[in-house]
């Protein structure tokens, strides 16, 4: 530089936009909250399962079409081929938005393992189905430890006859495992499943009978028959 001259200290600022961030706290970011009328399960961490007690579980789906021919062999397939040695359904009801299942699994990290991959394997086979893509299930498995024979029995009665609440009818639904379940104390299950309709139908039974026989359902309702020998085909009453 010349010595006459004077540094210019009057240096032009260069503005850069601000650089994108991922994550971190920013103006809407986060899980965006849902309806409450779509909220049926909190967030809350599950508690612990015991082997020795079956589960209520309930899934509900986005769409109202579980009971329709095709996607119902889709579903029961997907419920059959999720049974492992260490996680099985025992008994299961199909409404039209949402299914009930009793379920067994060895431990609590058993338990969650079987009934998401019980999920995720329903909604891909009824999505590939449907041609459709997206959220399948609407919200968190609801799950309810079963303690005791009495609660045994009457999530038995809630579950093989939840189809008389949502439609008024007293005849067993085909769409649930009514028809493996030999403690209707008028024989209904027998004669059910000789006229039982081709819907269900998918291979095999879904309700393996050889774990039914050292199930602790069926322990339950052996070993507790003045709870669970009272079911009837008759709306909402039992004999005894």
């Amino acid at each position: 530089m010349l010595r006459g001259m004077q540094a210019n200290t009057n240096q032009l600022a260069l503005s850069f936009p601000e650089q994108k961030r991922r994550g971190g706290a920013r103006q809407g970011a986060g899980r965006k909250p849902r309806a409450a009328r779509l909220r049926q399960t909190p967030h809350r961490v599950r508690p612990v399962h015991r082997k020795a007690h079956p589960v209520h579980v309930t899934l509900r789906a986005g769409l109202r079409i579980l009971r329709t021919q095709h996607v119902a062999r889709t579903l029961l397939s997907g419920l059959r081929d999720s049974n492992r040695d260490w996680f099985r359904v025992v008994h299961y009801s199909v409404q039209e938005n949402h299914v009930h299942l009793i379920v067994e699994a060895e431990d609590t990290a058993a338990l969650a393992s079987g009934v998401r991959g019980l999920m995720v394997r329903v909604a891909r086979r009824v999505n590939r189905l449907l041609r459709r893509h997206g959220h399948f299930w609407t919200d968190r498995w609801h799950e309810r430890d079963l303690e005791g024979p009495r609660q045994v029995r009457n999530a038995l009665v809630y579950v093989l006859q939840n189809h008389k609440k949502h439609a008024d009818t007293a005849a067993l639904d085909p769409l649930s495992s009514a028809a493996s379940f030999d403690g209707f104390c008028d024989g209904s299950s027998q004669r059910f499943s000789q006229r039982r309709s081709s819907m269900c139908r998918c291979g095999k039974d879904l309700v393996a009978r050889e774990r039914l026989a050292t199930s602790r359902v069926d322990s339950a309702e052996r070993g507790a028959g003045r709870w669970v020998r009272g079911l009837t085909n008759e709306r909402g009453k039992s004999r005894r």
